[in-house]
């Protein structure tokens, strides 16, 4: 039996379930720490793990400023946040959060930077084109 990467509908399912429970502990405030309270921050996705023993949280502060600092609170508060989805999830086993940078936002910047380069633009622009320049 070969093992297919991509997550199963139940890793889907507790993903999207974590995502929704953290990120409303998150805007309510519900941790006592007021470092990481005064913070606004975007849970973007949440990926379990095949045991579904860890979560991996992508986060990002609103706007982007002091990412590292909202890491280090998050991560400083893992414990917390983990009861705390624990109880508004009630899984049978509430996986370990980890967090980490959510770069979507700067891939799709890029892409888009990409795209409105002249260069790209023409290749796009003509049907048939080789990365050459020549017609097929």
């Amino acid at each position: 039996m070969s093992r297919s990467s991509a997550p199963s509908q139940r890793q889907l399912r507790v993903g999207e379930l974590i995502r929704r429970s953290l990120s409303e502990v998150l805007a309510r405030g519900d941790v006592h720490d007021p470092e990481l309270t005064a913070l606004s921050i975007t849970v973007g996705e949440v990926r379990a793990s095949p045991d579904l023993k860890v979560a991996t949280a992508f986060v990002l502060p609103l706007g982007g400023d002091h990412a590292e600092e909202a890491l280090a609170a998050l991560r400083r508060n893992r414990g917390e946040l983990r009861r705390a989805v624990g109880k508004k999830t009630q899984l049978k086993f509430t996986p370990e959060l980890r967090f980490t940078l959510d770069e979507t936002f700067d891939r799709m910047d890029e892409t888009r930077r990409l795209l409105a380069d002249e260069t790209v633009r023409r290749d796009l622009a003509t049907p048939g084109a080789t990365p050459d320049g020549d017609e097929d």
